[in-house]
């Protein structure tokens, strides 16, 4: 049910000029087998998580790791038409994206695998605003950010929903503020680690789907909101940890 909502809400939008910040050109995905050879060896470790992840939850089938290999690939291949080259020794700034793609592997496993359903949202979903927030390698090296942006090799999400959130963080939870500051650590190096591993390995799947839905339905501004939810989630464990 979500796989089609998402879907249809997307395809919407997607065909509305109003509602769509990116323009992208036209992609045609590679008929030819991809192998697994072919990926890097964190992407490699990426699709085996996400396989047995996906099989954990009966979502997958046995041959969905060419399924997924064949996303990641032509992902990369559909970003890469817009992008520009920057030079720079900095490990962010080469041709391929340093991570692994975790929303790309979310939206595979929201679609059950369905490598052709999950190229088409994805393309589409390119196009609107959410997607530079949502899905980190949309943005990297992107011809939409300007050049002294991407020489720093930061994130939008870094400087617009971390940043964010620390300030309502002072508002909204300043026992939590306090806390963070007197560890060394800045709350939003947390954030950045959660949003670019799509919250894995942090919450359970339904609520990943949640937060994924929340954010395209609602606007990227819910995923600073989400943010702050679970730092409220875990006040009293934060502070436990401080005093010990």
């Amino acid at each position: 049910v979500l796989a089609e909502l998402i879907e249809k809400f997307v395809s919407h939008l997607s065909e509305s000029r109003t509602d769509c910040c990116f323009s992208t050109g036209n992609f045609t995905a590679m008929d030819a087998d991809v192998k697994k050879e072919n990926l890097s060896s964190v992407q490699k470790l990426g699709v085996e998580m996400t396989v047995r992840y996906g099989k954990h939850l009966n979502l997958l089938k046995e041959d969905a790791e060419n399924g997924l290999c064949f996303v990641l690939m032509n992902c990369e291949d559909f970003l890469k038409q817009q992008q520009r080259t920057v030079v720079s020794s900095l490990c962010c700034l080469q041709e391929h994206y340093a991570g692994y793609d975790w929303f790309a592997s979310s939206i595979f496993l929201i679609m059950s695998g369905d490598r052709e359903k999950t190229l088409m949202f994805l393309q589409q979903f390119s196009r609107l605003l959410v997607s530079a927030f949502l899905w980190l390698p949309r943005l990297h090296l992107s011809v939409h950010l300007p050049v002294t942006i991407l020489e720093y090799g930061i994130h939008p999400v870094y400087f617009c929903t971390a940043h964010h959130v620390e300030m309502l963080l002072k508002a909204e939870l300043p026992l939590v503020c306090s806390a963070f500051h007197m560890s060394g650590f800045t709350p939003s190096q947390i954030c950045l680690q959660w949003i670019t591993q799509c919250f894995w390995n942090y919450m359970d799947w339904s609520e990943i789907c949640h937060y994924i839905a929340i954010c395209i339905f609602l606007g990227p501004d819910y995923q600073i909101y989400m943010c702050i939810s679970v730092f409220r989630h875990l006040q009293q464990d934060i502070l436990k940890h401080t005093e010990a």
